[in-house]
């Protein structure tokens, strides 16, 4: 048995009924309703980022979505493009303007995904869709949350949001990924109403953000266990890629399978428009 095959037993998720009968069709009807309920609040919210931060309306960026296949993920954008006098993009807490903070806060931004998940590219529950700049960097147990589809909301998103690291998160993501159920689903459903509501796990995110806790790939670094010779030829490595703006990223010593694979999955795709922001 190739290595290949070996991954591909060992991140199979415990299949349920819900999860092969029942969970998409509950995303595509529970999109189809939605996105017919909120069509005015979404254009209304279109124009109000038209107005405040001009063209394009929407931030796109390359995701790792289910099968390691990328995908665009778009969301209304929460900032302006104001550049300084050489060009360059100011920095994300002073191009975060009020109203953006507003999109945030209320979730309000994440209302475009409703259309991937109508068209299968996202689950309304499971990991949320990570950035390729943080994938090359996920060991092989860690790449778990790749079996199933990504979601507009998921268990890591519940259990802490922006207030913790990306190590949990794909250590919740991955737990997630090993059983789904709609008892847990329901759970998860009712649990992000709440903390949207409540605004619970999203000031660093208000305040021009994601995390408030290190990158991974930072906090690998800072605590010794990569060393500053692996953090720069991931870097190198991350360029292969041909991802904009890369981000510093750890593959560990060997490139995993994954790794290599999810490569050449995003040098496959076309990037659509891409701006410098932070979400």
């Amino acid at each position: 048995m190739t290595k290949d095959e070996k991954l591909s037993v060992e991140w199979k998720a415990k299949k349920t009924i819900y999860s092969v009968l029942f969970k998409r069709p509950i995303d595509f009807f529970g999109a189809l309703v939605l996105l017919i309920v909120s069509s005015p609040i979404i254009l209304i919210t279109a124009i109000m980022v038209l107005i405040k931060h001009g063209s394009p309306v929407l931030f796109k960026q390359k995701r790792v979505g289910k099968n390691r296949k990328v995908f665009l993920l778009a969301k209304f954008r929460s900032m302006n493009n104001k550049k300084d006098a050489n060009g360059e993009l100011l920095p994300d807490s002073v191009r975060l303007t009020k109203f953006g903070k507003f999109l945030r806060k209320t979730s309000l931004d994440e209302l475009p995904q409703l259309f991937l998940v109508l068209i299968g590219k996202m689950s309304f529950i499971g990991p949320r869709p990570m950035d390729v700049k943080i994938c090359v960097f996920l060991n092989d147990e860690q790449c778990r949350r790749f079996t199933v589809k990504p979601g507009i909301t998921g268990y890591a998103q519940v259990n802490g949001r922006n207030n913790i690291d990306d190590e949990t998160k794909v250590k919740l993501d991955a737990d997630y990924a090993k059983k789904i159920t709609f008892l847990g689903d329901v759970k998860i459903i009712f649990q992000t109403i709440a903390i949207v509501l409540k605004r619970k796990g999203i000031e660093n995110s208000s305040k021009g953000g994601n995390h408030l806790c290190p990158y991974y790939n930072e906090d690998l670094l800072a605590s010794g266990r990569i060393t500053q010779g692996e953090y720069e030829r991931m870097k190198e490595f991350a360029k292969t890629l041909q991802v904009k703006d890369i981000m510093p990223a750890y593959a560990g010593a060997e490139q995993s399978t994954a790794i290599v694979e999810l490569g050449k999955a995003i040098s496959s795709v076309k990037e659509d428009t891409i701006k410098e922001e932070t979400v």
